[in-house]
């Protein structure tokens, strides 16, 4: 398969298998992302639990990004 056929048939692709695609990409030219972010998310997480910094609701984030975007 040709690049320009892949890049034909991204857009045919569901949301999940973009997500898919994207991961194993960025896997491949750098093995050690994974382990990167899987430690990122539990320092994140930590941080939520532990209340040393506090979750915007996703509703509040998309109509910020919105306002930005119209701006």
């Amino acid at each position: 398969m040709t690049l320009m056929e892949i890049k034909e048939e991204i857009p045919r692709l569901t949301l999940e298998e973009r997500y898919e695609l994207t991961e194993a990409l960025v896997a491949m030219d750098e093995p050690d992302v994974e382990q990167a972010w899987k430690e990122e998310s539990r320092r994140r997480i930590a941080e939520l639990e532990s209340g040393a910094v506090k979750g915007i609701p996703a509703d509040e984030v998309m109509a910020k990004l919105r306002r930005r975007a119209r701006a």
